[in-house]
């Protein structure tokens, strides 16, 4: 079967990937603004337990950190900014196919987007290569992350959490103010607040990105 545009078979290969059908490849780079039958959705689906698993054999392998410093890492580490991030750095949004009106609304620089692109790619290069080939591929993707400080940190939930519980006060309380934008570029704007202490709001990609920007409003206004 041919391959992908020559450019992009350069670049995919470039970077590590193992190209071989084009449809497949095709596939995990176009979006559903282009209005073409096969789209990366499935492949999305698939890599990102690809990611998932990769990863977190990655880290238990690494030491022997109990299971919840594990978890936060695991969720830093595969989350939908972490993606994009690594889908900028390999160079994905000069790659992804989008209908006009989505590449006008910033669509190739959404996290949303390039997040689910990047999955899109690890699911098929699994197809392509298989699992050991595509968890070495992320490790070497994941390199500087998986190295460095991403997800060492206290959550900003966790954090406002314990906060909370330890000056006497209810739980805090989440709730969606606002939800607006395209499919590929949704905004949500959360408010957190706490009885009897205040409430803050952040907007962002995802609700769980909106709620993890509040509480860490929170806790710098506050705590």
């Amino acid at each position: 079967m041919t391959s992908p545009a020559a450019d992009a078979r350069q670049w995919l290969e470039g970077a590590g990937f193992i190209v071989r059908d084009e449809r497949l490849w095709r596939a995990a780079l176009t979006h559903g603004s282009t209005g073409e039958a096969t789209q990366y959705q499935r492949l999305e689906f698939l890599g990102d337990r690809v990611l998932g698993l990769a990863i977190a054999a990655q880290l238990y392998n690494a030491g022997d950190s109990p299971e919840g410093e594990l978890a936060q890492r695991l969720n830093a580490l595969v989350s939908r900014q972490s993606c994009a991030a690594h889908a900028r750095m390999l160079g994905v949004p000069a790659h992804v196919r989008l209908g006009k009106q989505a590449r006008d609304d910033g669509a190739a620089d959404s996290d949303n987007v390039l997040g689910d692109v990047m999955e899109a790619l690890l699911g098929a290069n699994f197809l392509e290569a298989g699992f050991d080939p595509t968890a070495a591929l992320i490790r070497t993707i994941w390199a500087d992350a998986l190295g460095g400080s991403t997800g060492r940190a206290k959550h900003p939930k966790s954090a406002l959490q314990e906060w909370a519980a330890g000056n006497r006060r209810r739980p805090p309380e989440y709730a969606v103010v606002e939800a607006s934008g395209p499919d590929h570029a949704r905004r949500f704007t959360v408010r957190v607040s706490v009885a009897n202490v205040g409430a803050v709001e952040a907007t962002a990609g995802s609700k769980q990105e909106a709620e993890t920007a509040a509480a860490r409003a929170f806790m710098e206004r506050f705590g």
